[in-house]
């Protein structure tokens, strides 16, 4: 049984989620329920998560799934004539409501170093994450890493963006990649084949495009989204 304050909560998110998609801010709940801080609504919503009412979704920074209604939302007279004469309940006979996943949200990946968009340098591993709005994302596992250079302006990729990359190795002609050559040193460039060689192409008329052995060069990423921060 939940509490007064618990119910409020549980059908305030799951009107949120129903109409928009996105979990309300604990600023949001903690207007909604006239809580005076939002350690009140830390409490109610671990509660609720330890009572299997709701769950957070790993890896965001503020996403809520609404996983069991609460029975109090079932009118008293509702619930008596559906369950006279033997009928079912009207809470048994009803298909639970959609909810939708949160589609606007964070989510945090790794943040692996710099790496070059100009000669290759070092791509250093990290510890770090970045938040990373959900909607740049696709499928598949992804990682973020910092450009350093200018060889890709003409792709739209400036220094100090952060480059989004879907982990992968393998990729297509034409198609911009984080390319690992000889075993050290990372780089962003346009990957394409040509007579039996690996050639890195730059979108910079300043650079030159860069020939490998095929043995030389490994596909680690597909570029799959920027992030770039405005100071």
């Amino acid at each position: 049984m939940l509490t007064r304050k618990q119910h409020e909560l549980l059908t305030f998110i799951q009107t949120r989620l129903e109409k928009s998609g996105i979990s309300p801010s604990f600023e949001e709940m903690k207007e909604a329920l006239d809580l005076k801080s939002k350690s009140g609504v830390h409490r109610l919503i671990s509660a609720l998560e330890e009572r299997g009412f709701i769950r957070r979704l790993p890896n965001r920074a503020r996403a809520l799934e609404v996983i069991r209604e609460s029975d109090l939302g079932t009118p008293k007279a509702e619930q008596r004539a559906a369950t006279t004469a033997g009928a079912p309940s009207l809470t048994a006979m009803r298909s639970p409501a959609p909810v939708r996943t949160p589609a606007n949200d964070v989510i945090e990946i790794p943040l692996h170093g710099r790496i070059a968009a100009g000669v290759p340098i070092e791509a250093m591993e990290g510890t770090s994450m970045l938040p990373v709005p959900a909607a740049l994302l696709g499928s598949g596992e992804h990682y973020a890493l910092e450009v350093s250079g200018d060889s890709m302006v003409e792709a739209g990729i400036l220094d100090g963006d952060y480059a989004l990359v879907r982990r992968t190795d393998t990729a297509r002609d034409g198609e911009i990649v984080v390319a690992l050559v000889r075993g050290e040193e990372a780089t962003l460039k346009y990957l394409r084949r040509e007579r039996g060689m690996v050639r890195l192409d730059p979108a910079n008329a300043a650079y030159d495009p860069q020939f490998y052995q095929p043995h030389e060069v490994q596909v680690q990423g597909k570029l799959a989204g920027l992030l770039r921060r405005y100071h």
